[in-house]
C-alpha cells in the first residue's frame, strides 16, 4: 500500500485572485485536503462521501491524516483513513474505511476513539445520554446503543474512560 500524508500546508494554499465577474456562480462546496488528495489518487466514485464524512468527523487544519491509498485500482478497492482530530481533552484518534461501488454508491465505517478524563458511568450520562445501556460486551467494556448502524463502547482507562464509537454511514 501506497502511504500518503495529506499535507494540509499545500492544499490550503489560496487561489490566485480571479478577476471580478457580474453575477458570478455561488461557489461549490468546500472540498477539503483529504478529498483531493483521494481524487488525485484516483478514488474518483467516494469522493463526496470522504469529504462528507471527513467533514463531519471534525477534519479542519488543526487535525492529521493518512491516507492509504492502495497501489492500483484505487475506485475499485477499499480506502482507510486515519485522523487525528483535536478534542476538549486533547485529541482523538479516528479510523474510517470507505469501500466504493456499494449499494450506497460509497459505503463508509469509522471508529472514533477518545479519552475521557471521567468514570464511564459519568461519560455515558453526558456524553452520550441519547444511547441506550445495553450490556457489557464480556467483563469491563459497555455497550451503548445508537441503533442499527451505531455503537459506542467504553473502557475504563486508569482513572477515565476510553470511547470508541463505531458507526456505518448509511
Amino acid at each position: 500500500m501506497t502511504l500518503l500524508a495529506v499535507s494540509l500546508a499545500q492544499a490550503q494554499q489560496p487561489a490566485p485572485a480571479a478577476a471580478p465577474q457580474a453575477a458570478a456562480p455561488p461557489p461549490p462546496a468546500a472540498v477539503n485536503a483529504i478529498t483531493q488528495a483521494a481524487v488525485q489518487q484516483g478514488a474518483l466514485s467516494c469522493a463526496a462521501r470522504i469529504n462528507q464524512v471527513t467533514q463531519f468527523l471534525g477534519f479542519s487544519a488543526q487535525a492529521g491524516a493518512l491516507l492509504m491509498s492502495p497501489p492500483g485500482q484505487p475506485d475499485q478497492r477499499l480506502l482507510p483513513l486515519a485522523m487525528e482530530v483535536p478534542t476538549e481533552n486533547g485529541a482523538a484518534y479516528v479510523s474510517v474505511h470507505f469501500a466504493p461501488n456499494q449499494a450506497n454508491g460509497c459505503g463508509a465505517a469509522y471508529d472514533a476513539v477518545a479519552y475521557w478524563p471521567q468514570k464511564c458511568d459519568a461519560v455515558a450520562g453526558k456524553q452520550f445520554a441519547a444511547l441506550r445501556k445495553v450490556g457489557q460486551l464480556k467483563k469491563d467494556i459497555t455497550i451503548l446503543d445508537g441503533g442499527p448502524a451505531t455503537k459506542v463502547f467504553l473502557m475504563p482507562a486508569g482513572s477515565g474512560c476510553v470511547s470508541i464509537k463505531k458507526e456505518v454511514v448509511l
